[in-house]
């Protein structure tokens, strides 16, 4: 009988997975061969190969990353960046244009804005929060709009449901980083969005242990990205397929209980005489809370804050600290805690930075899964 998964928790477990059972293998076994036999002529494309996403542990992960967004199709990919790029290099081309939220990961930032123009795409950065200003920015060569969820590492809320607006009536392609908000907090094909692309590093593997990415949508738009990762390389290899795949099984638990946890830190932090200004779309106090609440499921694990003191106090904060764990990336089961302007966004020129918000002593936390209580009495040590 065919299983009817409807809520997210189920499709993490089941969706994807092998009917019947390899072998009756509860978890889905590795397949780790780079060749398999060929079936008559199948055309290229679809001869399966490690190179071309086609494995079994590739299409296993595929099927269960569609399911979770509600998604026709999905692809994973080397790495998030691998994910972005491929991308659009594949909507884009010399000549086209591009819109993208001002404030983006560093790496993003500087792909869109050295990359992309050394090949003759230029790019307008527009301000997510302002979509009166965005009618001024297109062209007759746009071709698609990039934004993200929560903006790293600012956790700035665009209006998400009008870029989706925007894109369509303008007949361009919609495309937003769901990083940090993962699939259990935001679903971008629900509210129009064309393409949703992930860093499968952070919070779908959960454990600080790949670097993987992903891209999930209609097969119309994934088919042509496929083929064009295939020629660029930038594949999964299937262990880091299983890891990821078996990763995603706990995301539900996971993100829910860091969303609960980085409310009461951040709801903490703000009320600390050290600490002179929180970001979290959880707080009343956020310029996107109304958006937020409306439009996601729960406010994410991520936190960033700035305390009295500058950039040496934030340093301070860093040394003192004994739960989080001084170093970049993100969305583990253990607490990482970084300055943006030396790891995430230290390729961004410091001009650069402060037109986008990004201080120097601006902290970031990814808040894991320690003991709430913990977590506050270890920042609350720190900050004294």
């Amino acid at each position: 009988m065919e299983r009817r998964n409807k809520h997210l928790d189920t499709k993490l477990i089941h969706a994807g997975e092998p009917k019947p059972l390899i072998r009756g293998a509860v978890s889905m076994p590795i397949f780790q061969s780079s060749t398999f036999a060929a079936e008559g002529d199948c055309g290229y494309y679809n001869l399966r190969y490690i190179r071309l996403n086609n494995t079994p542990n590739h299409e296993a992960l595929h099927q269960k990353l569609a399911a979770v967004e509600n998604a026709e199709a999905a692809l994973v990919t080397a790495s998030g960046m691998a994910a972005i790029s491929t991308t659009l290099f594949t909507l884009l081309r010399s000549g086209d244009h591009l819109l993208a939220q001002d404030c983006l990961y560093g790496g993003t930032h500087d792909f869109i804005s050295e990359d992309l123009p050394a090949c003759g795409i230029s790019v307008d950065f527009i301000d997510g929060t302002a979509p009166d200003s965005w009618e001024s920015k297109i062209r007759s060569n746009t071709r698609a709009i990039f934004v993200e969820t929560l903006t790293n590492p600012l956790l700035q809320m665009a209006d998400l449901k009008g870029v989706a607006e925007f894109a369509r009536q303008k007949g361009i392609v919609s495309l937003i980083d769901n990083t940090f908000a993962s699939p259990v907090n935001f679903r971008p094909a629900e509210w129009g969005f064309d393409l949703s692309l992930h860093s499968g590093t952070k919070y779908l593997n959960g454990h600080s242990d790949i670097v993987a990415g992903a891209v999930i949508g209609p097969s119309a738009l994934l088919d042509p990205i496929c083929r064009k990762l295939a020629r660029l390389g930038g594949s999964l290899d299937p262990h880091a397929c299983f890891l990821l795949h078996r990763g995603m099984k706990t995301l539900g638990v996971r993100v829910r209980y860091q969303n609960e946890s980085a409310l009461k830190l951040a709801q903490f932090l703000e009320n600390h005489p050290a600490v002179d200004r929180v970001h979290y779309p959880g707080l009343e106090s956020h310029p996107g809370h109304t958006l937020a609440e409306e439009m996601l499921d729960g406010f994410g694990g991520m936190i960033s804050f700035e305390v009295t003191g500058g950039v040496e106090a934030a340093d301070r904060i860093l040394e003192n600290v004994t739960l989080p764990i001084s170093a970049p990336s993100l969305g583990g089961v253990e607490s990482l805690i970084t300055r943006p302007a030396t790891t995430s966004h230290a390729g961004v020129p410091p001009e650069q930075r402060r037109v986008m918000g990004i201080s120097d002593s601006l902290i970031r936390l990814s808040v894991g899964l320690e003991a709430t209580e913990d977590l506050m009495a270890d920042f609350d040590q720190a900050l004294t």
